[in-house]
This record gives C-alpha cells, structure tokens and sequence, in this order.
C-alpha cells in the first residue's frame, strides 16, 4: 500500500504529459535512504500505458564506480549495442552521448529512470548533464533518485543538477510518512501503530521491516535487527544464499549465483523471494533495499566476506562483457591482491578513455597500494597514470607526489626520455600551484636532461612547456623561440596534440605583435585539440581565445568561447580549466556591470576548498574589484592570497591586475599610493609592449594627473583617447561596450553634467566608496547641488538593523553561509543564527534569497 505520495505521482504524471508533448525535463526524487523513492518511481511506472518505452537502470554502491553503468544498463533496456570505449581508444563521449539521444528519442516518448544517482560516477553525472541540456526539445521524462545525505556523492550530485538550466530540472521531496499514515498501516496489519512510528521515525522501509517482524515480542531496535530477524527464518542453504547475494552492490546476475551456488541456488533464491528479502528480476535477484543489502552483508564476519567475494569475483570473470570496475570491487573486498593488480589498471584506464577522470586516480590509487612486486616500469606507469588524472580533477598536490615518484622509478632505470617528460610535468604541476620558480627549475631540467636523447615527442613537449612559460611571463621573443622549436619537431614527428599545445602559446604571446596572426595560431591549436580529443589542451586553447579577445575588448566573441569553453570542460569533467574559465567569465561579467552575478560566479570557485592557487587567481581578481567598488568588509583577505602571487616568481599576467586594483584602492583614498605607483612602474618595465599596459596607464593618470602617459601606440582604442584627454569618444567606446564603470571613469575627465552622469552610474551599480569619493572630488572642484543619496546609515536605522546585523545582511548578499560568516566575523555559529534570524524578522523575509533581494531593493546593500 503506497500512502501519502498522490501529490508526487500527480506531478510526475504533469510532466510525463509534458514530456509526450515534447517538452522533456529531468525529474529528482529526493529524500533520505528508506524514505520510498523507488517505491515511488515503480508506482508511477506502473501506471502508465503500454505505448510508452520504460527503460531502467541504477548506479551500484561500489568503491569505485563503474564508469557510465547506468548508460549501458538503459542501452541493453534499449536493445542498442553502444560501442566500449576500451576496445576503442578512438570513442568518444559527446558522440556517444548523441548516439544514446538518438536512440532513446527514437523509441518514442520514453521514461528513462536512473536510480541512486549519488553513487554514480563522473562519466554518468556528465552524461545526467548532457541529456539535461537538451532534454527539453525531447520526448523524453529523465527520473532520477538521489538522497538527501550530506554525502560527497550527494553533493556531486546537487553540482551537476545545477549546471543544467533551471527550468529543465523539477525537484520533488519525498518525505518520510506522517504518524497517521503509519498508524493505518499498523491497524490493517493489527500491530500497535504508536511503537512503530516512534521506532521508524516515519521511514517507509523501516516501517515496513517492522511490520513484517514477528507480532510477539518487542520490535526491533533498527533496521538492521529487523532484517536479520527476517532472515533467521530462512533455512540454512537459503540463509547461505542470502549472504552470498549481499556481496553483489544493487544486483546479482542469475547465471553468476548458478555458478556460485551450484544447482540448489533456484530453489534457495525461490525461498528468499517467498519470504521477501529478495526481489526476482528475471536475469537477476536484488534485495529491495539497500538497507536491508547492508545489514546482511555487515553481519558477515571478515572471513566469510572474503570468501563470498572470492567466489563472486571467479563467477563473473566467466563472464568478459562483466565491466571491470565490478570485477575490481569484488577484487578489492575478496583481498585477492593477484586480481586487483591485474584489474584496477584496466579499469582506471577504461575510466579515463571514457572522461571519468575522478574515478581513473581511484583505480590507480588502488593499484598502487598493491604495486610493491611489480617491475619498476610497472609501477611507474602507474604513479605517471595516477598523476595524470590527479592534475585534471584538480588534486595537484596528489599529482605532484605522484610524479615525483615516477621521476624517481625512470631515474632508476636510466630512462632520460621518460625521466625528463616526468620533469616536464612537474614543471606544469608546479606551476598550477603557484609555484612560479619551481616550474621554470624544472621545465629548465627537462630540456636540458632531454637534449641529451634523441629527438623525441618528450622534447618537443618540454620546448612547448618552456614556451607556455614565456608566454605566461609575456616573455615574447622566449616563447616564439621554444614554440618554433616545439612546432617544428611536432610536425616532423607527426604529433597533433603537441603541434596544437605550441600553437596555443605562440598564438596567445603573438596577439601582442600580430593579432590577426595570433588569433590564426589559437584558432588552429583549438581546431586540432577538438578534432583529436585533446581534452586539456583544447580547454587551454578556449580559455586563451576568450583572454585574448578580452585583452582586445572583444567582449561578445570573449563570451562566445567562455561559454563554449565551460560547457566543453563540464561535460568532460576538466574541473581546473572549468573553475579557471569561470573566474575569466567572473571578470568579464563585472566589466559588463552585472555584479550580483559575477560575485555568485566567482564564489563558486573561490568557496571550494579543494581549488588549487593558480586556478582561484582569476575569480580573486574579480572579487577584490567588486568588494573594493562596493566596499564590502572582506576585501583585505583576497588582496592578501593575490599578494602570495607575487611572492613564488614574479609574473606580469599576475601583476598587472594586482597592481591595478591597488592602484583603484589608493583612488579611493583606502590604500597607499606610493605604493600603487610603484607598482605600476614595475608592471610597465616588465611589458613587452605598449598594448598591455592601457588600463594601468589610466590609473596612473587618475593617482597622478600630472603623469605623462608615455608612448600610447598598440593600446586598446578607448585607452588612446581617454589618455588623450578626449573623455567623450572614450566613454561612447565604452557605451558601445556596455562597460559602465569604465564608461563612468571616462566621463569623470569630463564637464559638469559628464561628471553628474558618472555619479549616476556609479550609485546605479552600488558601488558606494566610488560614489562618496566622486563627491567629494565635485566638491572639491566647486561643484554644488550634488545629490548625497540616501546614507546607508540611515536606511539601516529605518530598518531597525544595527551595524552587527548589516554586517551580517551584506554577508548573506554575497552567498555566504552562516558557517562562512561565523569564520569571516569571528563569531560563534550560533550567534550567527541569532543575527540571520533578526535580519530575516526585520526585514519581514522568509529566507535568506527574500532578504537579500529586499534589501538590494532598499538599497541597504
């Protein structure tokens, strides 16, 4: 009996209809572990019409995923053989997700259901995005089931829901069943209905456990006891049984417990249905919750794991299509270390080829623990696998370990080719941790080392790693130098991938010297990453395409790549270059005055603990600008993260936007302007060109406006002409641009209703420390009647917030947590909870998104 879920299944049915009609959605069921979700989701499927397709398929608790399980459980529903991307290194992800699109929008409208997708892995989550996407055009009802646990998996899960458009994602709760819901329960079964609801709490499974318990005695003290008590009913061979299935995440193939159990296994499978612990699913048996899967198999001691394990593992190894990340977790559990060392290799490098970048370092990490008896080539293929992976999903720290250890391993065997590619990379390990020194130490030692050696495709990657170096110094002549020296060697050696890495930095320095050229160079570096798959590198080339269009105030075509760029990197789970183009989009926002989300934007980056440096340094920028423009209390911690910067080598990229939000802090009359000055000489003496230092050249003029503006040849053209003193066809560049900040500190040069405009746009964009200090700058310039705006002071008061709880408020605008505030304000998190409490009374809001928006519409924040 399915009680208290009319108002979910009468959604669901809405947008099934919806879904029929083609427009398609993904639907989450969520709700802690037992709440009934599955239940849900198979009453609903039970209900609908013969013409509609139904394919299922569910991710397994392994220890490491298997990559894309659920798609190839929904291919087989489907009758579709999709190709395995281990028999093919050529398979690609995109084209196998559109195969898998075609295929399921060609069975007609179609309810595709993925259960627990919080165990699922990467690969499957990007193809959950993928489908997402562009599931609106489709007849197509993507239901999935996720709990609601704090979980690492779970919250993968709540990130990848949040990367596919809103209005394509409906989220239904399942909440645990009311007391008179249980109590009606217990009354059709005569058991005493106030003892199960307090035992249960309300969770469906668990009631259900109860119910089924014995009527004498007392209830069992948790689902555990209640699934066990069930199960000492069963007589021993079914009891054995039983054990042996528990072993199997999610399901046990038939054709596997036949040989595993020998010919008795029907009829103890038949017992185990018949007193309902099992469920039989025509090829395969499944306890019907994993709950109750857990608590037979946590009652089994160690040994007894093992040997089910073992048996389990020799059963589905019969088997060849048995995916490897299945036959590893069996591997893993049994303690056969033989196997693991066979399996968890092949799986990591089956999850890689696939994009499931996360779950690849989880089978080399695996690997590795047992890798002590291999040959020394062995395991240095493994630490140079595993810090490969690390470096993608952002784990630098853990890659640089690793390839230390393998640099170590190729030194042993007197490999200079090998050990000087393992130099090469730690050269790029080091500089995504910031390390500027380390990474020219080792780049220097790759080549050098590699020189050594026969032309190599190792050396023409440690010429283009020395090049990308140059030009992230802005190193011009270095960076043409080693990238002629990388295309040359690439194209005699037949390396696309290098050849497009070379181009992507002799493109991003050339913009400087010839755009036109430089822009030929990047567009070519990002056609070749594209056409062979060349994940990183063509990540690399869409954040350089959208830098240098910046760098020129291109800023629809810096958008254009940014968006592609992103969306590429989610779908292929490069989280570094993912999070580093966020933060370039951050900025480009900001220009564009949209401030609230570019704050949001940088936040995602900067909130997460495990980002690396160099990769938070983009969205850094970004918010140091809003929170000096705004003049938020926490600009002072992120100019001091910026400053470490400066502190590992010295690079201009780092510098100039360093010195120019120095420079607007002097401005504002908040910081030292000597100092900004300083920097600023410091930045010009290091450009290669006049080009990339227009904005500092303005902000010099605006700290000294005696300054001479030297040589403004090469400039972007609103820096020539606001250098020029010509502040009208600066600001009309500027309008043209939709920049208005920098439209606003053009017209500031200008007459008096310029400078009443800039005000306007300044107070429009809330950027209240520029606003105050522009009238003081009118004043001082004699002019009078100038609006002073409502004090915020004042608006606070009228509110009834005191300073505290208008700290608190601009706080809770930014996004932060009441954790977060509790760490930024020093404070405990419960008092916290007072103060977001009395904000939210006193503001008359009934969450914290309510609050923030009333108060950016009083104009409190």
């Amino acid at each position: 009996m399915l009680l208290e879920r009319e108002t979910q299944l009468q959604q669901m049915s809405a947008l099934l209809a919806d879904a029929t009609a083609g427009r398609g959605r993904v639907v989450v069921l969520s709700g802690e572990a037992g709440a009934g979700k599955t239940a849900l989701a198979e009453a609903f499927a039970s209900r609908l019409d013969d013409g509609l397709t139904v394919l299922r398929s569910a991710c397994e608790d392994l220890s490491i995923p298997d990559p894309l399980g659920p798609l190839y459980d929904l291919a087989r529903e489907a009758q579709w053989e999709p190709p395995r991307a281990i028999e093919d290194r050529q398979v690609h992800r995109l084209p196998l997700f559109s195969e898998a699109l075609e295929v399921f929008q060609a069975k007609g409208p179609c309810l595709l259901v993925i259960e627990d997708l919080h165990w699922a892995d990467d690969a499957t989550l990007d193809f959950v995005r993928f489908l997402g996407r562009r599931i609106a055009n489709a007849h197509i009802l993507l239901l999935i089931t996720a709990r609601t646990d704090r979980s690492e998996g779970q919250m993968r899960v709540r990130r990848a829901l949040g990367e596919i458009p809103a209005g394509n994602v409906q989220r239904i709760d399942v909440p645990l069943l009311s007391e008179s819901a249980v109590l009606s329960l217990a009354a059709a079964a005569v058991r005493d209905g106030d003892a199960i609801y307090r035992a249960s709490a309300g969770n469906a499974f668990f009631v259900t456990e109860l119910l089924a318990a014995k009527g004498d005695g007392a209830l069992p003290a948790s689902v555990r006891d209640a699934v066990l008590a069930r199960a000492e009913r069963l007589s021993p061979g079914a009891r054995s049984m039983l054990d042996a299935v528990s072993v199997f995440p999610r399901r046990a193939d038939a054709w596997a417990l036949s040989g595993l159990c020998g010919i008795a296994a029907a009829g103890q499978l038949a017992e185990c249905v018949a007193h309902g612990l099992l469920e039989d699913m025509g090829d395969a048996y499944a306890f019907r919750h994993e709950i109750a899967r857990t608590a037979i198999e946590m009652a089994l001691t160690p040994s007894q794991r093992r040997a089910y394990n073992e048996r389990a593992l020799a059963a589905l190894r019969e088997d060849p299509d048995v995916a490897k990340a299945r036959l590893v977790h069996h591997a893993v559990e049994a303690q056969n270390i033989e196997a693991v060392r066979e399996l968890a290799p092949v799986a990591a490098r089956e999850a890689s080829r696939v994009g499931a970048h996360r779950d690849a370092a989880g089978y080399y990490e695996v690997a590795l623990r047992h890798a002590d008896i291999l040959q020394i080539e062995e395991r240095a293929e493994l630490y140079e696998g595993h810090a490969f992976e690390c470096h993608l999903i952002g784990r630098i720290d853990a890659a640089i370990e690793a390839q230390g250890q393998a640099r170590q391993l190729r030194q042993a065997l007197g490999d200079r080719i090998k050990e000087g590619d393992s130099l090469r990379c730690l050269s790029r390990f080091a500089y995504l941790l910031g390390d500027r020194e380390g990474a020219d130490r080792f780049g220097a030692q790759a080549v050098e080392l590699l020189e050594t050696a026969p032309d190599s495709p190792e050396l023409a990657m440690a010429y283009s790693n020395l090049s990308q170096l140059a030009m992230l110094a802005e190193r011009l002549e270095e960076t043409l130098r080693f990238g002629g020296k990388a295309v040359e060697l690439a194209e005699r050696l037949d390396r696309p991938d290098i050849l497009c890495h070379a181009l992507n930095n002799v493109g991003a320095a050339g913009q400087w010297l010839d755009f036109a050229k430089g822009r030929r160079d990047l567009a070519r570096s990002l056609g070749l990453a594209l056409t062979g798959n060349f994940q990183e590198h063509a990540a690399r080339a869409f954040t350089n395409c959208a830098c240098v269009e910046m760098n020129r105030f291109h800023l629809n075509e810096a958008a254009a790549f940014l968006d592609r760029g992103i969306a590429y990197c989610v779908e292929n789970d490069l989280a570094t270059w993912r999070d580093y183009m966020r933060g370039v989009q951050a900025q480009l926002l900001l220009r564009l005055g949209q401030w609230d989300d570019a704050a949001a934007m940088a936040h995602e980056v900067v909130d997460d603990e495990t980002t690396t440096p160099l990769v938070r340094y983009p969205s850094l920028v970004a918010l140091a600008r809003l929170r000096i423009r705004r003049g938020d209390p926490s600009a002072e911690p992120v100019l001091d993260e910026m400053k470490l910067f400066l502190d590992k080598g010295l690079e201009l990229q780092r510098l100039v936007p360093f010195a120019a939000v120095m420079a607007e802090l002097a401005w504002l009359g908040e910081g030292d302007r000597e100092e900004a000055l300083r920097l600023i000489a410091h930045a010009e003496s290091l450009a290669p060109t006049r080009a990339v230092f227009g904005e500092l050249a303005i902000w010099r003029q605006l700290l000294s406006p005696e300054s001479d503006p030297g040589d403004t040849d090469g400039m972007a053209k609103p820096h020539r002409l606001q250098l020029a003193g010509d502040w009208r066809g600066a600001a009309a560049l500027w309008a043209e641009m939709d920049a208005p900040y920098e439209r606003a500190l053009a017209l500031l040069q200008g007459d008096e209703a310029a400078r009443r405009e800039a005000l306007d746009i300044f107070e429009a964009l809330g950027a209240r420390p520029v606003t105050q200090h522009v009238r003081g700058l009118m004043r001082q310039s004699g002019l009078i009647n100038i609006a002073r705006g409502p004090r915020q002071a004042t608006r606070a008061n009228q509110a009834g917030l005191t300073q505290r709880q208008m700290e608190v408020l601009q706080l809770i605008e930014r996004g932060f947590s009441n954790k977060k505030i509790a760490a930024h304000m020093a404070i405990s998190p419960k008092t916290v909870d007072h103060h977001v409490s009395a904000v939210l009374e006193k503001l008359e809001a009934v969450s914290r998104g309510e609050a923030a928006a009333a108060a950016r519409a009083s104009g409190l924040v």
